[in-house]
């Protein structure tokens, strides 16, 4: 479903400022995998969904989703096949809008938009539906602004728009770090009921390395730019904080972020 080969992405080339983003990185994902990203601050996680996502282009390399060559299709295009959920609460949502404007909009991705044809009684039906199953109160409040709603809320929606469509690959990045606890446990058990019942292929980024054994069936690791560590479904099951602490003291300069260790 995913295939990424040798791809790499320097910023700033050529000036004091260098940095090598991706250092020749290639990842493959089959249909319905969920695999959890952690590595260093600095190592290329966010710039990895950039890529696929098309928010930037790569220097080198290749990118496919669902055998299709993607390399050079901006983003809004590749936004049919490629959902995505921030880790601030409010990049995900239009907040002048209401709920089901948003979910309408969310529908129509990738695709000519208009929120007129797409408000019947029978699309009202379904929204009222998926919104039942974030177990928020949300189905009732259809045509509230989305400016009005907790972060937590807003998260919840947002995961629930960039899956609505069951896109071809699922991006999280670092969805729940803005939250608080509670909100983002929350969050958390949705994401993964959504992934699942959807049969969702998804790449998340976290800090969290609890949250990243916990959820999934790989885990891989990045440093400078590269997977230096990765762990199947039949690893991760025994697989502890700790060890994952061992791994980044085995890397050369590696450092963790704090937020590494809730959980």
């Amino acid at each position: 479903m995913l295939s990424v080969t040798d791809l790499s992405k320097t910023f700033f080339p050529g000036t004091v400022n260098e940095r090598r983003a991706l250092d020749g990185l290639s990842l493959s994902m089959a249909e319905g995998d969920f695999v959890t990203v952690i590595g260093s601050n600095g190592a290329g996680k966010s710039t990895l969904l950039n890529a696929v996502s098309g928010k930037l282009l790569a220097d080198s390399g290749s990118i496919r989703i669902d055998g299709r060559n993607v390399d050079r299709m901006p983003d809004h295009k590749r936004a049919r096949y490629v959902g995505r959920v921030f880790q601030d609460p409010l990049a995900g949502t239009s907040p002048a809008l209401t709920i089901e404007e948003n979910l309408s909009l969310a529908l129509l991705r990738g695709r000519r938009r208009g929120l007129g044809p797409s408000l019947g009684s029978r699309r009202r039906a379904r929204f009222r539906e998926q919104l039942e199953t974030l177990e928020l109160g949300l189905e009732d409040r259809l045509t509230t602004k989305v400016g009005l709603l907790s972060g937590g809320q807003r998260q919840a929606l947002s995961l629930l728009m960039a899956g609505f469509t069951h896109p071809r690959i699922m991006l999280l990045d670092e969805h729940t770090a803005a939250l608080d606890p509670q909100r983002a446990e929350l969050v958390t058990t949705l994401t993964q009921r959504i992934v699942t019942d959807g049969g969702l292929t998804t790449l998340m980024v976290t800090h969290n390395m609890e949250q990243a054994i916990r959820l999934g069936n790989r885990l891989i690791m990045m440093h400078e730019g590269r997977i230096v560590y990765e762990a199947d479904d039949e690893k991760k099951a025994s697989l502890t904080v700790q060890d994952l602490l061992s791994e980044f003291a085995g890397i050369k300069g590696a450092t963790l972020s704090d937020k590494a260790f809730l959980g």
